[in-house]
């Protein structure tokens, strides 16, 4: 049953909302505009709040679904952490687009949502706060990936917790290496810049 549950936590992760909507609604491949990401940024960027929002809250819902339901079938907290993590390597890497996807942050927010409010409540205030400072995105997914091994090691969580952390905060920052560079140069986009159709 455990496998069955990773197996379906990486193709619900996998799911590409962002590709799917702006190809349903708006008759385009949002993989051709912009960064090339079917992340919500991106979606925003291009499209503007109306597309990404649902984007977002949709990869967010994917990382909290995949959660809940392993919880939901089984009570051994490794498994719960891996389908999570799962659904974050989905998202990134997805099989229904060749293994090209998004880089894993809101679906690794709704992860967390389902593990700890209080990790998910101070995550979110300080990645908003680094983005509100900076109006970097990319910056404050990152630092916010980097605060959740933190976060359980401060509320005591155990190992496999922190672990999970440190795993998804590797992840979140390797998906967002060409960010870090044009971060590095000074030519990183900022939030409320349009990108090009």
């Amino acid at each position: 049953m455990e496998i069955l549950i990773l197996i379906a936590a990486y193709l619900i992760g996998s799911i590409p909302f962002g590709y799917i909507l702006t190809k349903m609604f708006l008759k385009t491949d949002i993989r051709k505009h912009g960064s090339g990401n079917i992340g919500a940024t991106n979606v925003l960027r291009v499209l503007g709040w109306k597309v990404a929002l649902p984007v977002f809250i949709l990869d967010f819902a994917k990382g909290l679904l995949v959660v809940i339901l392993a919880r939901a079938v089984t009570d051994i907290p490794v498994i719960w952490l891996a389908a999570g993590l799962l659904a974050m390597i989905g998202h990134s890497f997805p099989i229904f687009l060749s293994f090209r996807g998004g880089k894993a942050a809101a679906t690794g927010i709704g992860v967390v949502a389902a593990l700890s409010g209080w990790v998910t409540l101070l995550l979110l205030v300080i990645a908003v706060l680094v983005v509100f400072i900076t109006r970097y995105v990319s910056l404050g997914s990152i630092i916010g990936s980097l605060t959740v091994p933190l976060l359980f090691w401060f509320f005591g969580y155990d190992a496999n917790y922190i672990i999970f952390g440190i795993c998804m905060a590797l992840l979140v920052i390797v998906r967002h290496h060409q960010n870090i560079g044009r971060l590095l140069r000074g030519t990183e986009s900022k939030l409320g810049q349009k990108a090009a159709v």
